[in-house]
């Protein structure tokens, strides 16, 4: 099914092709890491016992929270077709997300990424400026969020140049001189929002460049921005100020569903590509919120088939703000901030109850 919504554009798929595609879609996947992964049939078994005997729709898929990846290891393939485990971002002293990832998953993230990816840049590879060290990318088989996000979107661009050094220092010789040989015509700039932020606009502001040519994706770090009184407007509008930089895109997305991007268009909205479904839970009762209602956002993605990441209930609060089925399927989401530190009670206790049952 994901080859047949990766052969769409993003907008101009009907809604019924896509829900029966994804509906298809998602089933196989829910019953492949049932059978898998022994503690999300645990957890299904516990939570959702009814979801084994038939055909789901996407709202009734069982979910698990985002941050059970933190505490317990989900795979659902052989231990030895692993080929990779991706690492969320953490401070000091913080759990982080372990994602295990088989060759199959891996070509899935790519495929999806370059569809979503395409949208902005176009078919054609561009000059990169990567706003980060090339220090994140060094241990490609044991990653984090970052270094898998400036790994990943390398492959679209081409001789990339890193803005700053091994060491974490700002190498003004490397943008002086990729924009000396670049800037008459379009290049490809990705960072995190807040390297971008302080590495770029906060040390070069005052410098001149000229980024007017220059196709920005950034993603992540918001927090960081928001201490600082700069939201996404304010973002947009500095970079504009001080670069001429105009083509800008934010999204959001995440390493326990690398691949799933939801691309900022109109009004600062996010879109979901067509391998994707987003829905809102009501935090009292879990069930699908309405339009315009504030709730959890859970994501829904045809990629993972090496740990059970297909639905996940996420840790951002979020509403749908615009539903557009008349020029394909445009479900807009704006996320309003983040879930008080707090997880869907009993999921690793069942998994714990349910193992010792079993022994």
């Amino acid at each position: 099914m994901l080859n047949e919504l990766l052969q769409f554009q993003s907008h101009n798929i009907n809604l019924d092709i896509k829900s029966e595609l994804f509906s298809t879609g998602i089933n196989h996947l829910h019953n492949h890491h049932i059978n898998n992964c022994e503690a999300y049939k645990n957890i299904v078994d516990g939570f959702w016992p009814e979801s084994n005997s038939s055909i789901l729709t996407a709202s009734e898929i069982p979910f698990i929270p985002v941050g059970l990846f933190k505490r317990e290891t989900l795979i659902s393939v052989p231990e030895l077709d692993i080929t990779m485990t991706l690492h969320s971002s953490g401070t000091t002293g913080q759990s982080v997300s372990r994602i295990h990832v088989d060759k199959i998953t891996s070509m899935n993230q790519q495929r999806c990424l370059s569809n979503s990816v395409q949208h902005m840049l176009g078919k054609k590879r561009l000059p990169m400026l990567v706003v980060d060290t090339p220090a994140v990318i060094k241990d490609p088989a044991l990653l984090s969020a970052r270094g898998a996000g400036v790994l990943g979107m390398m492959k679209y661009g081409y001789r990339p140049v890193f803005l700053l050094k091994e060491n974490g220092e700002t190498d003004e010789l490397a943008i002086h001189e990729f924009l000396k040989q670049h800037e008459g015509g379009p290049f490809f700039i990705f960072g995190f929002t807040f390297m971008v932020w302080l590495e770029l606009y906060e040390k070069f502001k005052d410098s001149k460049y000229n980024l007017s040519n220059g196709i920005l994706i950034h993603s992540g770090g918001w927090k960081k921005l928001i201490e600082k009184s700069v939201d996404n407007d304010t973002f947009r509008e500095k970079l504009n100020d001080s670069f001429g930089l105009k083509e800008i895109y934010n999204f959001y997305g995440m390493v326990e569903q690398i691949g799933s991007i939801f691309v900022e268009g109109e009004n600062g909205l996010l879109f979901p590509p067509n391998f994707t479904e987003v829905i809102i839970r009501d935090p009292i009762t879990w069930k699908p919120a309405p339009k315009g209602s504030t709730g959890i956002i859970q994501v829904l993605s045809l990629i993972p088939f090496s740990y059970p990441g297909h639905s996940l209930l996420t840790e951002d609060l979020g509403y749908i703000e615009s539903v557009d089925t008349e020029n394909g399927v445009r479900h807009g989401l704006r996320i309003v901030g983040r879930v008080p530190k707090a997880e869907l009670r009993g999921c690793s206790d069942v998994i714990a109850s349910n193992m010792e049952a079993q022994a």
